[in-house]
């Protein structure tokens, strides 16, 4: 008895936090339930969780630029501009691959910081700089693109980022051995952060669950993982997305929390005020977060190129909105301080979800824009409740 009370306890303080697996694990179920199981093939999972890596990605900057109380609008058609320099390098100019993918990044890093300054040394209101950085940009895709209205990637390095799968070394039962290793390492990854984290909190004395609730927690994550993987495996295995993704999960997750830079970004968002005046210089941090961001538009704009083998007019569209609403739904505050990367990783499968099941489904494009617009809704109604509840 003491066990269920304690997990209902434990739910109900971290809403915040278990919300969105609670909210996925109903959503993936209701789905599979109304499709008869299509939802959860081998095949749709695969589609889905590639039709998240672009927008996960740009997810995972957006909920640090939130974190420290600022937003970027740009991400969207600076992902699309930058993506079409890539077709442009490739296929007009012949850059090999392996250079063409470090001068996009590292283009994406400048033009993120050069919002950095606008916001962090001009003064300029984030939305403000940004809604320019978005026109500017969006002028910029049509003008690279005016002459083809589409440029075609031949490069099937390049394309094997948004199309293609890691080898699979062989077969067991049917499943690709290499997505059957990939997934045991995040699962081992996973349980190594979760004890390093009780065991930092132990040692400071912080409050932590109970043995039996943390191991219940570590045997359901993991189960869930270890399906997902078993389901991928069957298919043609991971992705090259999937894999850059996962990546980019893991070292955004150190970087918050196991770094100095993590805390220092977290406390900026907490009270940029008493950041200062701790000594944290909070125009270095604006300028390192936008510039992450730059870099993972950047790379969002290369999945994109990648995954339609081509850069188009109309690439970014929408991104911005999508990479907000995942930070969002995944935990992120609209008060700023508060938000995981992990958090928004399932924040854009959530909508991937959404997006994925409605279209199995039928549900026409007008009705899928409101639901999303309202589940959108929801999420921030959700932060605003809790933040009110806990004050």
């Amino acid at each position: 008895m003491n066990f269920f009370n304690e997990a209902k306890s434990l739910i109900k303080v971290n809403i915040r936090e278990y919300g969105m697996y609670i909210a996925l694990f109903v959503i993936m179920l209701t789905f599979s339930i109304m499709t008869d199981g299509l939802f959860m093939s081998s095949r749709n999972i695969s589609n889905l969780l590639d039709m998240t890596g672009y927008t996960a990605v740009l997810a995972v900057g957006m909920t640090l630029v939130i974190v420290i109380r600022h937003i970027d609008l740009s991400v969207g058609f600076a992902a699309g501009f930058m993506g079409a320099i890539a077709a442009i390098m490739l296929s007009d100019w012949g850059v090999p691959v392996y250079i063409t993918i470090p001068v996009i990044l590292v283009l994406g890093v400048v033009i993120g910081m050069f919002n950095g300054v606008l916001v962090a040394s001009v003064g300029i209101p984030a939305f403000v700089s940004s809604l320019a950085a978005m026109l500017i940009f969006r002028g910029a895709l049509l003008m690279v693109t005016e002459k083809s209205g589409t440029i075609i990637v031949k490069n099937e390095h390049f394309n094997a980022l948004g199309n293609g799968f890691i080898p699979s070394l062989g077969e067991v039962g049917g499943l690709s051995v290499l997505s059957l290793i990939l997934g045991l390492v995040v699962i081992a990854l996973y349980i190594y952060f979760e004890f390093a984290n009780r065991r930092n909190k132990l040692k400071y004395e912080f409050e932590v669950v109970s043995g039996g609730i943390f191991a219940v927690k570590l045997v359901f994550v993991s189960a869930i993982i270890a399906y997902i993987t078993w389901i991928i495996a069957g298919y043609n295995g991971f992705s090259w997305t999937v894999v850059i993704m996962l990546a980019v999960v893991v070292i955004y997750h150190i970087l918050t929390t196991k770094t100095v830079l993590g805390r220092h970004i977290y406390a900026v968002g907490s009270n940029p005020e008493a950041a200062h005046l701790s000594g944290i210089s909070v125009k270095k941090i604006t300028y390192i977060v936008f510039g992450s961001m730059g870099m993972l538009s950047a790379l969002s704009g290369i999945l994109y190129t990648a995954r339609l083998q081509s850069a188009t007019t109309t690439a970014g569209t929408l991104f911005e909105l999508d990479a907000i609403a995942a930070a969002y739904v995944g935990g992120v505050s609209a008060a700023g301080g508060v938000g995981k990367v992990t958090g928004s990783i399932i924040g854009a499968i959530v909508m991937a979800s959404l997006t994925s099941g409605m279209n199995l489904l039928g549900v026409g494009i007008s009705y899928q824009y409101m639901i999303r617009g309202g589940v959108l809704a929801a999420a921030v109604i959700f932060d605003v409740m809790t933040r009110k509840k806990r004050a």
